[in-house]
């Protein structure tokens, strides 16, 4: 089996299913900061990566697991009505 190496923004699976991103590398430290989707960051050592048996995956396409909102937040909103807790973060921009 070849070993995959830690790239930021890639996205892995771990052997029970979960899944993670790669959000730091810190070679100084020797450590490896993971992002949980639901949100967890965690902090590995470099030379415990290729003993954990992950896959290469592709992000995701449901964002909401690292997002504290609940479906009904952002489900079902056809009236084109932002989900509540939205923030346009153009919206704090000078217009000109």
């Amino acid at each position: 089996m070849a070993v995959t190496y830690p790239v930021i923004g890639q996205w892995f699976r771990r052997p029970n299913g979960t899944l993670f991103e790669v959000v730091a590398i810190d070679e100084e430290d020797s450590t490896i900061e993971i992002q949980q989707f639901d949100g967890t960051i965690d902090e590995l050592e470099i030379d415990r990566w290729p003993k954990l048996m992950l896959t290469e995956v592709s992000a995701p396409e449901d964002w909401s697991g690292s997002v504290d909102m609940d479906p009904e937040d952002y489900v079902g909103k056809s009236d084109g009505e932002n989900p509540s807790g939205y923030h346009d973060p153009l919206a704090f921009l000078d217009k000109v």
